[in-house]
């Protein structure tokens, strides 16, 4: 049975599997280099993460994303998929539309384009409509204007397949695999957690509020809501989290029997975030469709930066599209804070006491952490303090957080074989 995804659209994987087959596909065709970002977009469109994409975009389907929140056919999106390259390489490569070329990443094989169309697009007019702002502070902003100056849009098809090294092997699931996993957990509905942090009580209630919120009138004698934490994995900055101990700190609340095992689960998508606030809110929501989920939490500024969104932007958005539009559930959330007064962590939209509560300061935290200086359990669970301090020493040289040493020396998250 065909598995439908976003914009009740099939979701097929475009990859080629055989080696000899790909060896074959490959041969004498002109190469091109690709970004980081555009290597982990070519393997998110080949597995099927963002359908109904088959390819980079073209020409209009960027326009009416911009203009209209959707592609060209009419289906919902709002960030555009874009594959930037110099138009010098270009031309000394004599690519033209009409022809395949090899797309290679860390100088090995990736995935074969049918270049359907060589084009430029203003990129101003891009930050404008997915960004609402040009100004270079914002991180979407300075990632458009490091774009090249042409794009090439096209259909790909992987040729050769990722190897995700640990930690991340154990949490790599594309959407097929995950939809085959819903099914034998019997889940009925999903919800997602996106996240690009290690969880502490505040995550945890988010995550546990939304599953109650998402159950609703699901008989209790058998669970068949579960939880989907889907961590973004993609570039670092300094003072970010680092990779590895996002996904292990999320495994240990499940290991350590915060959340039941027939309840939750944890994997990651590959995804250069824009901070495009309720732009991105939308795309997220796009790309949990595909995975299989139901409903999706969206918490405070989810996806936003500085000043730049109004810190609920991205709940509103959400009443501007129909089930027909986009069938995944948003949960609205407000935040989940600890009150001296009630005794306990609490939700905002419950709690009275506004004037004496403590929020979950990131800042406070992440002092916490670098000091080594263990939070009360109300604040973070001993098991996910102990396991973030392990993450820090196996593979932070010693941090939590990224360092430029970390940036320059980590292992790569995946690596591409020899084909």
């Amino acid at each position: 049975m065909a598995l439908k995804g976003h914009g009740n659209k099939e979701i097929v994987e475009r990859v080629i599997s055989s080696k000899s087959d790909a060896r074959a596909a490959v041969k004498g065709l002109k190469q091109l280099a690709v970004s980081g970002r555009c290597a982990r977009e070519c393997i998110d469109i080949g597995y099927g993460f963002f359908t109904p994409l088959e390819g980079f975009m073209n020409s209009k389907d960027v326009g009416t994303v911009c203009e209209k929140m959707t592609l060209a056919d009419g289906t919902l999106w709002t960030i555009p998929i874009i594959l930037d390259v110099e138009s010098g390489e270009i031309n000394s490569k004599g690519i033209k539309a009409g022809e395949t070329i090899l797309l290679t990443y860390t100088e090995r094989p990736l995935a074969i384009l049918e270049v359907e169309e060589i084009f430029s697009f203003n990129r101003n007019k891009i930050a404008e409509a997915v960004l609402g702002t040009n100004e270079e502070k914002h991180p979407g902003v300075k990632m458009l204007n490091g774009f090249k100056d042409t794009f090439i849009g096209g259909k790909i098809t992987l040729v050769n397949m990722p190897q995700f090294q640990p930690p991340f092997d154990k949490f790599w699931y594309t959407p097929k695999e995950l939809r085959k996993i819903i099914a034998e957990k019997e889940w009925k509905r999903i919800v997602a957690h996106q996240t690009r942090n290690v969880p502490h009580s505040g995550h945890e209630w988010l995550m546990k509020g939304a599953w109650f919120s998402a159950n609703g009138e699901l008989p209790v004698e058998k669970l068949q809501t579960g939880v989907l934490v889907n961590c973004i994995i993609g570039p670092k900055r300094a003072g970010d989290y680092i990779d590895e101990a996002i996904v292990l700190c999320h495994q240990q609340l499940h290991d350590s029997g915060y959340f039941r095992d027939d309840i939750h689960m944890v994997s990651f998508a590959l995804w250069d975030m824009r901070y495009a606030g309720p732009k991105e809110a939308v795309f997220h929501a796009i790309l949990r469709t595909n995975l299989g989920c139901t409903h999706q939490m969206f918490g405070r500024d989810h996806a936003g930066v500085g000043s730049y969104y109004d810190p609920y932007d991205a709940h509103r958005i959400f009443d501007r599209f129909s089930e027909e539009k986009l069938s995944i559930k948003p949960v609205r959330v407000l935040e989940w804070w600890y009150c001296p007064v009630c005794g306990e962590v609490t939700y905002s939209g419950l709690c009275g006491h506004d004037t004496k509560v403590q929020n979950f300061s990131g800042t406070l935290i992440r002092s916490m952490l670098t000091d080594k200086v263990k939070p009360t359990k109300l604040i973070f669970r001993p098991e996910v303090y102990d396991k973030v301090m392990e993450c820090a020493d196996i593979y932070g040289f010693g941090s939590p957080f990224c360092t430029e040493k970390y940036l320059a020396e980590r292992q790569p998250v995946f690596i591409l074989p020899p084909l």
